[in-house]
């Protein structure tokens, strides 16, 4: 059922832009790849921990999910392997366990730093939620370069007490490049004002992202910036608390958090700005936009909605 907006449209100021840039060693675009999708430095770069700001639903939450990636993904020498990073877990009151779902976040070097860059809810209810956690990470062996990667990870949480806990973690599999990528695709790739983290950025280099999806985002790049946070991979495979299948999974979605350099959750955002982006991706086809605005004037009736799951993103999926 859909759930009426919160009063505000609003995002994050997730980090400041100069921490940011910092991070990803670039200044408000995305690093060059290298072979591999990959960036090389002479070190590991200095990162933020990530923090929630204003019109957060159940910041609480989020936290929980973003500081076990955080504890995961970053290590010091004599800190890579599997049971440090058990100890790392158990140290945040989570099940130890955990630390063996945690996939590409311990992929071996001797050293690693990790950023977040997005927390979104993939689904928020009474009693469990699904925080989908971006992140760019970077590791280092030896005296070799930093290699920049990332991935996005699905994180499941339960309420429970003192805090809630985390049952399950999904990192993101986007699967190998494609041999050959349409035109569209490698438009996407190379677009200044269409920002990806690196799951997204290797959906679509997998081929895998639909037709739709590639056109609206060059449509709606001719107006606006936008941050993406979620294509295919990292995303629960139904729509939160249902056995409906999502259209993310498909490669018929994509969430975007910040645009123009607004996060959308902020409720310092214009809520026109959010609108009109919301409006401009059902120009450009979609079926189904969400975000934290529910709109009129759709071409039918549930073509735009709003929920808890959606205040923090702008949803937008298309169908076969």
């Amino acid at each position: 059922m859909k759930q009426e907006p919160s009063p505000h449209c609003s995002r994050r100021t997730l980090l400041s832009a100069a921490a940011l840039a910092a991070a990803a060693g670039c200044s408000g675009t995305r690093p060059h790849p290298g072979p591999g999708g990959s960036t090389s430095s002479a070190a590991l770069p200095r990162t933020t921990p990530w923090e929630p700001g204003p019109g957060e639903i159940r910041p609480d939450v989020e936290l929980r999910a973003v500081q076990l990636v955080e504890a995961l993904g970053t290590w010091s020498r004599g800190g890579a392997g599997t049971a440090p990073a058990r100890a790392r877990t158990a140290a945040l009151g989570l099940p130890a366990d955990l630390a063996g779902q945690a996939g590409p976040l311990l992929a071996g070097a001797d050293e690693a730093a990790l950023q977040v860059t997005d927390a979104q809810y993939g689904g928020i209810l009474a009693d469990a939620a699904g925080v989908l956690v971006v992140c760019r990470q970077w590791r280092r062996t030896g005296g070799g370069p930093a290699v920049a990667d990332g991935t996005t990870v699905d994180v499941r949480l339960a309420r429970a007490q003192p805090r809630w806990t985390i049952t399950a973690l999904h990192p993101a599999d986007p699967g190998p490049p494609a041999p050959r990528l349409p035109d569209a695709a490698r438009s996407v790739l190379a677009h200044s004002r269409i920002r990806l983290p690196p799951a997204a950025e290797a959906d679509i280099r997998s081929g895998t992202v639909h037709a739709g999806v590639l056109t609206a985002l060059l449509h709606i790049a001719d107006r606006y910036r936008m941050d993406v946070g979620v294509v295919r991979s990292g995303h629960p495979p139904d729509v939160f608390g249902t056995d409906r299948p999502s259209d993310h999974p498909k490669g018929r979605a994509v969430d975007v958090w910040r645009i123009d350099d607004r996060a959308v959750v902020d409720p310092a955002t214009p809520r026109g700005l959010v609108e009109g982006f919301m409006r401009a991706a059902a120009a450009a086809g979609s079926y189904n936009v969400g975000g934290p605005c529910l709109l009129s004037g759709g071409a039918t009736a549930d073509q735009f909605f709003s929920d808890d799951t959606h205040h923090d993103h702008v949803h937008i999926g298309f169908s076969a």
